[in-house]
């Protein structure tokens, strides 16, 4: 056999294993390796997950782990394993499946309306890595909490209920920090001069915020609501808001979960709290509930009038009549109780 015979030869199957090298890498790389029928599905790696434990994660979604790994091993990703939420799309190739799960996915992280830090708490976990005991250790850290200005009645304060941008795989520290410098870009120069021109602090706002919002859950209301308390506050009034003795009864109890429809006199004098606003002047020692951002301002922008007392509504449910006298009060307070006492009502 001539030399030129022997390197036509050689070529040939030197063509013939690229061919099949490229066919080999071609079916494990580039052809579509998912068994779910969705269009897309997240994957969550925890924290400190392994490559196996990432394999373990990926199985059911994928068909053929085998070529999953083949990838895996060719792009690095096997000893450089990446934590968080990750995209993974119907009919990805294992090239890119691993492509995607080398890219963390950002979270939108909304909270509103908790009553208690450890509900937050609990609503934060659902959406998060971080567990509940993991986020409550953070956010009641006595550093954090002094060098933030909030002690643990307060630090309910901090949270401006809105829709953040996390990692899925965040610390519960980093939440911290970041709840912190979105509650100070909240409280601009324009927020912080309205509420000392009210003789407040924005703590204090919230406080006040916190009772405006679960006296009406009226938008257009709210700042009149306020003016009201604002109005009783310069009077030296109790503010005398049943919400605060509801959250007293429930703080009391530790049952945050009752459902307490109406208050009595037995409870307005019987329970012993700083939250009752009937036995104790000037705000509670912190917010009542996670008030929003119209709840904020409507204290912020009160409306100015000349009431002291209102009562919930029976012609126009949702709203509240108001009064500027106890005489006038005590009228729509008696049609309020009649009503209430007619459906049956009782707690």
């Amino acid at each position: 056999m001539n030399l030129k015979k022997l390197i036509a030869i050689l070529a040939v199957v030197g063509i013939g294993i690229a061919g099949v090298i490229t066919f080999y890498v071609y079916t494990n790389a580039f052809t579509a390796n998912t068994t779910f029928n969705q269009k897309e599905v997240f994957v969550y790696v925890p924290t400190n997950s392994t490559y196996e434990d990432v394999k373990e994660i990926v199985k059911p979604l994928v068909k053929d782990i085998e070529k999953f790994d083949f990838v895996a091993q060719k792009r690095s990703y096997s000893s450089n394993v990446k934590e968080g939420k990750f995209l993974l799309k119907k009919d990805m190739t294992s090239f890119d499946i691993i492509r995607a799960m080398k890219s963390n996915v950002p979270v939108k992280l909304a909270f509103n309306n908790q009553e208690t830090l450890e509900k937050l708490a609990e609503r934060i976990t659902t959406q998060i890595e971080p567990k509940k005991e993991e986020l409550l250790a953070a956010f009641l850290n006595p550093e954090f909490l002094a060098t933030n200005g909030f002690n643990e009645e307060t630090v309910l304060a901090m949270f401006i209920p809105n829709t953040y941008e996390f990692y899925w795989n965040t610390s519960a520290e980093k939440i911290a920090e970041k709840m912190a410098s979105e509650y100070k870009k909240f409280w601009n120069e324009e927020r912080t001069a309205k509420a000392l021109a009210k003789n407040l602090t924005p703590i204090q706002v919230s406080v006040l915020a916190s009772i405006v919002h679960k006296e009406t859950a009226k938008i257009d209301e709210r700042p009149r609501v306020a003016g009201v308390y604002l109005n009783r506050l310069e009077l030296n009034m109790p503010l005398q808001a049943d919400p605060t003795v509801i959250f007293a009864m429930k703080k009391t109890s530790g049952d945050f979960d009752q459902i307490i429809k109406r208050v009595y006199s037995k409870d307005t004098q019987g329970t012993i709290s700083p939250y009752n606003t009937y036995i104790n002047l000037g705000l509670p020692p912190g917010p009542i509930a996670m008030p929003d951002i119209s709840a904020i301002d409507a204290v912020l922008n009160a409306e100015k009038h000349d009431y002291i007392y209102f009562c919930a509504s029976v012609d126009r449910m949702g709203y509240h009549d108001f009064a500027s006298n106890y005489a006038a009060h005590q009228v729509n307070a008696r049609k309020y109780a009649e009503w209430v006492t007619k459906l049956g009502i009782n707690r």
